[in-house]
């Protein structure tokens, strides 16, 4: 007997429906029973560091509240860029969670040639963790108390002002970059490997200004060691309540370093949002909110949809500055 168009129409339907129905139910006792083993979350930097000791906090709590095992795993290297590689390897289940960074989810991909990934296409967003505010330091001897005075003088200095940071292509290399385009100055960057050596070299006098977070530069503001030119934020900050903002002295800059969780693209929809739901919970616990805010951080967790938003106007915003500055990494 031969069916009808529409019937065969209904027939298609019914079983695309009945497919839907059946993956979705499949992906729900997924996230039941999730997890079923041990967890590992990769850090893409090395031991000891404030993304490490985040890592290390979620991993002791999410152990806890699972009686399941999760691991940390530091895959330090290039920038961010091996560690986000071995997510991206990883299957696509939910066994294995990046801690994606300022670097590895805004920057890396923006400053190669030719980009290992695609943040917003390869990866799937779980949830932002926190932020980090930076800050505009300088040596005591710089005559500039806020960024007003700061540009004022560095206008007078073309090309004789210099800053360090951590590294070329780094988040504070392109934020200093941002700043000097925005205000229409012109710094002379110095390299460093690591924040330690660019504050080593601060104090000494031997650079003029840094920009750092204020987890490496907040006590020896409060100690005057240096002086806290201006805050790169909205607003004043609970750590450093005398350092004046960009935006008071007339500028709208706005930059910050951040963490968050992400898994590989594909990781089934339940088990992401099982995770979202199971880690905000332990962010907002108050013993590990107090604790990562201790560290100078500002605990922010979200939806997953609320995460992607904020990674893909990170992309947006430093994709401009990076053209401008001409910056690249082979």
């Amino acid at each position: 007997m031969k069916l009808s168009v529409h019937a065969l129409l209904a027939v298609a339907i019914a079983a695309a429906t009945a497919a839907t129905v059946i993956a979705h139910a499949a992906s729900s006792a997924h996230a039941q029973t999730y997890p079923a083993k041990p967890v590992r979350i990769i850090v893409p930097f090395a031991p000891g560091g404030g993304t490490d000791t985040i890592a290390r906090t979620l991993a002791q709590k999410l152990t806890e509240a699972w009686a399941q095992t999760v691991i940390v795993e530091n895959r330090a290297g290039a920038g961010g860029l091996i560690g986000s590689q071995a997510v991206l390897s990883a299957p696509a289940d939910g066994y294995t969670l990046g801690l994606g960074t300022i670097s590895t989810h805004a920057i890396i991909p923006l400053t190669q040639a030719k980009p290992r990934y695609d943040p917003l296409k390869d990866f799937a967003a779980v949830t932002l963790i926190s932020t980090v505010p930076y800050v505009l330091a300088a040596h005591p001897s710089l005559p500039a108390r806020n960024l007003a005075e700061f540009v004022a003088f560095a206008r007078g200095k073309p090309g004789q002002i210099s800053y360090g940071t951590p590294g070329y292509g780094t988040g504070i290399h392109l934020t200093a970059e941002y700043l000097s385009s925005f205000t229409g100055i012109k710094l002379v960057h110095v390299p460093y490997k690591g924040d330690a050596l660019v504050l080593v070299d601060l104090f000494a006098g031997q650079i003029s200004t840094a920009v750092l977070t204020t987890i490496v530069t907040g006590q020896h503001v409060r100690s005057g060691r240096i002086r806290g030119v201006a805050m790169l934020t909205a607003q004043r900050t609970r750590d450093l309540p005398n350092v004046p903002t960009a935006r008071e002295a007339g500028y709208a800059i706005e930059s910050q370093s951040w963490q968050g969780i992400s898994v590989r693209a594909g990781t089934p929809p339940d088990i992401v949002r099982k995770l979202n739901t199971d880690i905000v919970r332990v962010l907002n616990t108050p013993d590990v909110r107090n604790g990562i805010e201790a560290q100078g951080n500002t605990v922010s967790p979200g939806t997953p949809e609320e995460f992607e938003r904020f990674i893909a106007a990170e992309i947006a915003k430093w994709r401009k500055v990076i053209a401008s500055a001409g910056i690249k990494i082979e």
